[in-house]
């Protein structure tokens, strides 16, 4: 098999794995979650629950502007520091208001 086709192949499969990982995860959120935020039901599903399709969505239309701008690694490479930014900051929050003061800007 041709190398550059496995690893194509290996990063769609990996992909892919970890878009159900996040979707097992925020199945697993889903009743604390309305629990604690109070939400009706169609608030709740529409835009609480499927907020990692609406960024997939959002990702695949407007993913192609920073691709034709910069070129596909460096995006990919700011794609990774930002997504480790924010599992960092998601790691170390203490409640889910932590950035509340900035919401008041």
């Amino acid at each position: 098999m041709n190398s550059k086709l496995f690893r194509i192949s290996l990063t769609a499969a990996l992909s892919g794995f970890l878009f159900g990982f996040d979707t097992v995860v925020i199945s697993g959120a889903n009743l604390p979650i309305k629990e604690l935020w109070d939400t009706s039901p169609w608030f709740h599903g529409t835009f609480i629950m499927s907020m990692a399709l609406w960024g997939t969505v959002l990702g695949s239309l407007l993913g192609g502007i920073p691709c034709d701008r910069f070129g596909r690694k460096k995006t990919l490479f700011w794609i990774g520091i930002l997504y480790a930014v924010s599992a960092i900051g998601s790691g170390i929050a203490t409640d889910p208001l932590i950035c509340s003061p900035f919401l008041d800007l």
